[in-house]
């Protein structure tokens, strides 16, 4: 499957570098804005944000929902370049900084999931983007030893998400907590 375009898309990035830029400006404000104000984040407020107007917002993103699906994929394909990158990490390493930047797509799939929870095609794609991106690097730190070897990938997935979707009052709090997680996927002395 082509990670960088999943077939469920149906909002494009623009070929010309002026206009990519401008798309790119709004999925990263609506990105913001969605994981801290949630699904019903003000889309002038995204535009400003991007530092584009709103005719702009809409002449990239016709509906709301097409901006959810833009957010989320982009945060799909994002995830996969990150696993692609981490292989001059160590196998604990790598997949550790992987499971992190999880929790923060989590967090943006949340805020948008109940948006676009109709379009199952798309969760589907992106879910299989996920597997393909994180299973080598749990798997790579399982040989290695650094990872234990009865859990599975959906095991982690769980226990990821778990951590993302808790109410936590400081990023900080996140962060231990997300340690104290990651820990238990180690092996046991």
């Amino acid at each position: 499957m082509d990670t960088t375009e999943p077939a469920a898309r149906t909002v494009r990035r623009p070929l010309r570098a002026d206009a990519r830029r401008n798309f790119d400006a709004l999925i990263d404000a609506a990105r913001e804005v969605f994981a801290t104000d949630g699904a019903a984040g003000s889309l002038e407020g995204i535009a400003r944000r991007a530092g584009v107007n709103i005719a702009t917002l809409y002449r990239n993103f016709p509906t709301r929902a097409h901006l959810f699906e833009a957010v989320y994929l982009d945060e799909v394909e994002a995830l996969a370049r990150t696993a692609a990158d981490l292989g001059h990490l160590g196998p604990w390493d790598a997949l550790e900084t992987w499971l992190r930047q999880f929790v923060s797509y989590a967090t943006t799939k949340k805020a948008v999931y109940d948006a676009i929870a109709h379009q199952e095609e798309m969760f589907v794609a992106g879910r299989d983007i996920i597997h393909a991106a994180g299973r080598p690097l749990l798997e790579r730190a399982q040989q290695a030893g650094q990872a234990r070897g009865d859990v599975s990938f959906d095991d982690v997935l769980f226990l990821v998400n778990g951590v993302s979707g808790a109410n936590f009052v400081q990023d900080a709090q996140r962060d231990r907590v997300l340690t104290m997680a990651l820990d238990g996927i180690r092996p046991r002395p």
